[in-house]
C-alpha cells in the first residue's frame, strides 16, 4: 500500500548532470485552496506532475473524499522523504521536502501541521455550509449586524448635524464679538465652509470604517466567505498594530528632533533679545547698525532654523522611507528650477540693505518712480508716491537702475525739493533769485537751514533756466507732494506781487502789456480767500 501511494503521490522528478549529481526540477508555484481557504503552496514537480497539476489532482481527490457522509478527520502520515496528508485514513496529497521554502525558515513538520489545521478548518466550514440550521443562524446574525450597522450610520450623521450646528453657532458668536470691537479679520463664509468640510470628512471617515467592519463581519458569518472576512479583519488589525508600532518606534527619534527644534527656538529667542537691545541702542557694536537689525535678524533666524532642520531631518518619522525621499527630490527639483529669480531678488535685497543705498522713510527716485520708502524687504521695496499710491519695486529692478536719494543730502530725516522755472532775459536775474528764495521761505515745511539756493542751470535761446533747491522734513510719505504744491503756489503769488510774468517767451515781438495777475484778481471764483 505504501509503495502504491508513493507511486501515485510522491516520486519527485529528477535528472542527472554529467557528473552524476541529481537535481529536482523547479517550476512555477501553485496554491492549494479548499473552500476559499488556503491550505499550502506546492513548489516541486512530483512524478512528472508540475505543482499546478498536483493542486488540481489534490482538489479533485479532496472533493471526492468529502462527498462521503459523516465527520471527516485529517491526519498525517510520514512517507519518507515527505509527509502524506490523509482524510479519514485515505491519502489526499503529498508534501515533498522540495515544497518547503528554507528562506522563510520553514520545516517539513511545521508546514505539514499547518496544512493539517487549515484543511481541517476548511472541512468544518464545508460541513457547516451544508447545515441548514447553521446557515439560518448566520443569516439571523447577519440581519442583526446589518440593523446595528444602519443604527450606527444614522447616529454618525445625526451627530454630524448636531456638531456642525453647535460649531457654527459658536463660530458666529466669536465672529460677532470680533466685529463688535472692529476686528472682523476672519471671513464668515470661509469659516463656515471649513467647518462644513471638516464635519463631512469626519463623518465620511467614520462611515467608511463602519462599512469596512460591517463587511468583514458579514463575510465572517458564512463559511464560504469566512476566509475573506478574516482577511479583512486581520488587515485592519494589522494596519492598526503597524501604525501604533511605528508611532512607538518613532518616539525616541521624535524626542531628539523636538529637542533640536527646542534648542533652535532658544537660540533664536536669545539672538532676538540681542538684536532688540542693538535696535534700542542699549548695546552698540561696530559691525551692526540699528538700521540693519531687522534684515540681519531675519537672515540669522532663517540660518538657525535651516541648520536645525538639517540636523533633525534623520530623526523625523518617515525620513528614511522611499515616499519621503521622493517628496524631498521633487521639492528640491522644484526649488532648483524656480528659485533662480528668487535667489536673484534675495541677493539684490541683501546688496541694497547692507550697502545702505537707502533706508526706510527716505525719499528716493528709481527710473520714473519716486516716493517715500515704506518697507524694505528681501525681495521687494515698497514706496508711496506723493499721491499716496503704494508702488512695489523688485529689488533687482532697483539694483539695475540709477537710484536718486533725496534724503541723504539733509541732516536727519527729510528730503530735497527742487523746481525749475524759465523767465525771460528782460527780468533781472537777481530779482528772480530773490523772489524764488522768498517763495521758499513762505512755504510751510521748508527748512531755513540750510537756506534755499537758486542756480542758473542754462542760458537758452529765449530765457535762462533757474533751479530752486531747498530742504524739507516730512512726517509722512504724502507731505512731499503737499510741500511742492505750496511751493509752486507761493512762487506764483510772489511773482505776481512783483509784477513779473512766469512765461517762457517764444515770440517775435514783445506783448502790448505785462501778463501778470493783479492782486485783486488772485481769489477769483471758485478760489476762496484764506
Amino acid at each position: 500500500m505504501s509503495v502504491l501511494l508513493l507511486l501515485n503521490l510522491m516520486s519527485v522528478t529528477c535528472f542527472a548532470d554529467d557528473a552524476g549529481n541529481s537535481h529536482v526540477a523547479r517550476v512555477a508555484d501553485a496554491r492549494l485552496q479548499i473552500f476559499n481557504r488556503q491550505i499550502l503552496t506546492l513548489r516541486a514537480s512530483v512524478l512528472g506532475m508540475v505543482p499546478e497539476d498536483r493542486v488540481q489532482r489534490a482538489r479533485a481527490r479532496i472533493e471526492q473524499q468529502l462527498e462521503k457522509p459523516g465527520r471527516h478527520e485529517v491526519s498525517l502520515s510520514h512517507v519518507p522523504p515527505g509527509v502524506l496528508v490523509q482524510i479519514d485514513g485515505s491519502g489526499s496529497f503529498y508534501i515533498a521536502p522540495e515544497d518547503i521554502d528554507p528562506f522563510q525558515q520553514e520545516t517539513l513538520d511545521s508546514v505539514s501541521r499547518q496544512a493539517q489545521q487549515a484543511l481541517q478548518m476548511a472541512i468544518s466550514e464545508y460541513e457547516e455550509s451544508r447545515n441548514l440550521r447553521s446557515l439560518l443562524h448566520a443569516a439571523l446574525y447577519a440581519l442583526l449586524a446589518t440593523l446595528a450597522y444602519a443604527c450606527l450610520l444614522w447616529a454618525v450623521w445625526k451627530l454630524r448635524r448636531i456638531v456642525m450646528r453647535r460649531s457654527l453657532k459658536f463660530a458666529n458668536a466669536k465672529l460677532a464679538e470680533l466685529h463688535d470691537v472692529g476686528s472682523a479679520l476672519i471671513q464668515r463664509e470661509r469659516l463656515h465652509w471649513l467647518i462644513l468640510k471638516a464635519s463631512q470628512m469626519l463623518s465620511w471617515g467614520l462611515s467608511l470604517l463602519l462599512s469596512y467592519q460591517w463587511l468583514g463581519v458579514m463575510m465572517s458569518l458564512f463559511p464560504f466567505t469566512r476566509p475573506w472576512g478574516e482577511h479583512l479583519n486581520a488587515y485592519l488589525f494589522g494596519l492598526v498594530l503597524t501604525l501604533v508600532g511605528a508611532i512607538l518606534k518613532a518616539i525616541p527619534d521624535l524626542f531628539v528632533a523636538v529637542l533640536i527644534f527646542g534648542l533652535a527656538k532658544m537660540v533664536t529667542h536669545g539672538l532676538g533679545r540681542f538684536f532688540d537691545l542693538v535696535k534700542e541702542r542699549q548695546i552698540e557694536v561696530d559691525w551692526l547698525d540699528a538700521d540693519l537689525v531687522g534684515p540681519t535678524r531675519r537672515i540669522v533666524t532663517i540660518a538657525v532654523w535651516l541648520f536645525a532642520l538639517t540636523m533633525a531631518y534623520p530623526y523625523l518619522p518617515g525620513s528614511g522611507t522611499e515616499a519621503f525621499k521622493g517628496v524631498s527630490v521633487l521639492v528640491g527639483l522644484m526649488i532648483s528650477l524656480g528659485a533662480s529669480s528668487l535667489v536673484g531678488q534675495a541677493a539684490s535685497g541683501l546688496i541694497l540693505t547692507y550697502s545702505r543705498v537707502y533706508r526706510k522713510g527716505e525719499f528716493i527716485r528709481v527710473a520714473e518712480h519716486e516716493g517715500t520708502i515704506t518697507d524694505l524687504g528681501m525681495f521687494t521695496t515698497r514706496i508711496r508716491n506723493g499721491m499716496g499710491v503704494e508702488l512695489t519695486l523688485p529689488n533687482s529692478y532697483v539694483l539695475n537702475n540709477v537710484t536718486k536719494n533725496y534724503s541723504r543730502v539733509v541732516s536727519g530725516d527729510g528730503f530735497v525739493i527742487d523746481t525749475k522755472v524759465t523767465i525771460g532775459y528782460d527780468t533781472p536775474w537777481r530779482q528772480v533769485e530773490a523772489m524764488l528764495i522768498e517763495a521758499a521761505s513762505r512755504t510751510q515745511g521748508v527748512q531755513t537751514h540750510p537756506a534755499p539756493k537758486v542756480f542758473q542751470t542754462a542760458l537758452s535761446d529765449f530765457y535762462p533756466e533757474y533751479l530752486l533747491i531747498c530742504h524739507a522734513i516730512p512726517t509722512e510719505p504724502r507731505p512731499r507732494a503737499e510741500v511742492i504744491n505750496l511751493l509752486h503756489a507761493n512762487i506764483q503769488d510772489v511773482f505776481n506781487s512783483y509784477g513779473v510774468q512766469i512765461m517762457s517767451p517764444h515770440y517775435l515781438g514783445d506783448p502790448a502789456c505785462e501778463k501778470v495777475v493783479p492782486k485783486q484778481d488772485w481769489y477769483k471764483t471758485p478760489a476762496k480767500s484764506e
